[in-house]
């Protein structure tokens, strides 16, 4: 039996990923607020929409909204702001939309009481360098995310969705008070899936890692309750 562990800024976000909202929401119920927050992304959002995000807040869990907003400036800005208006403790846009547009992101948000935590995607883990050279980012995949967290730092962003295995080189470059958020985290028992970029949760912590994104290990556990509370007791 583990033991629960209570932490006031849990580490682990626990990635919502399903299109069926009552199966989403008998996930929510059978999880502990005080051990993760959830991600809501683009899937679960089309299908629930606003009311599910404010389903969560009433359970007691803070939300990730992950709809890594890119589009020109003002749309952007506008998109967050509609983000902020549900209260939602973290979003996203992607870096590559440019300085203009995450500098639009950060104005959006700056004068909210209750203010969001706003990150931005640098190259998404299912991403290798084959992916890269295809699109024609002639970078390895260490350099472009340094790339575009050096350009969301410099917008005001707080930090950077990233793989763990970049973790290490951001915290040198970006410094303690930028913040990591690593998806790809699998479990040394777990498959990868269509993950290319990933790392176990004790290694993406020692690496630099502030949070980490943890899908399917939990979602599709027998028990996601005990699978939580283990892997919270493991970093």
């Amino acid at each position: 039996m583990v033991s629960r562990v209570s932490s006031p800024d849990p580490k682990i976000i626990v990635a919502m990923d399903f299109a069926d909202v009552a199966l989403a929401d008998t996930l929510a119920t059978r999880l502990n607020p005080e051990l993760c927050r959830l991600k809501v992304g683009k899937e679960l959002f089309v299908s629930a929409g606003p009311v599910f995000v404010e389903r969560l807040h009433e359970l007691g869990f803070e939300v990730f909204l992950d709809l890594k907003f890119h589009d020109i400036p003002n749309t952007v800005a506008a998109a967050c702001r509609a983000a902020a208006d549900l209260g939602v403790w973290m979003m996203n846009v992607h870096a590559l939309g440019g300085l203009d547009m995450m500098r639009a992101a950060v104005d959006a948000v700056a004068s909210y009481d209750h203010q969001p935590q706003l990150i931005a995607v640098t190259v998404l883990t299912s991403m290798d360098q084959a992916d890269l050279d295809d699109i024609g980012l002639q970078a390895s995949p260490a350099e472009c995310v340094n790339r575009l967290s050096a350009l969301a730092q410099q917008a005001g962003i707080a930090g950077v969705v990233c793989s763990a295995l970049e973790a290490s080189l951001l915290r040198a470059r970006r410094g303690d008070d930028f913040t990591l958020v690593t998806p790809g985290i699998r479990l040394a028992e777990s498959s990868d899936d269509d993950q290319k970029r990933v790392m176990t949760p004790q290694r993406a912590i020692a690496a630099g890692a502030n949070y980490l994104v943890i899908g399917r290990p939990i979602t599709q556990s027998d028990d996601p309750l005990k699978t939580l509370e283990s892997i919270s007791a493991q970093i």
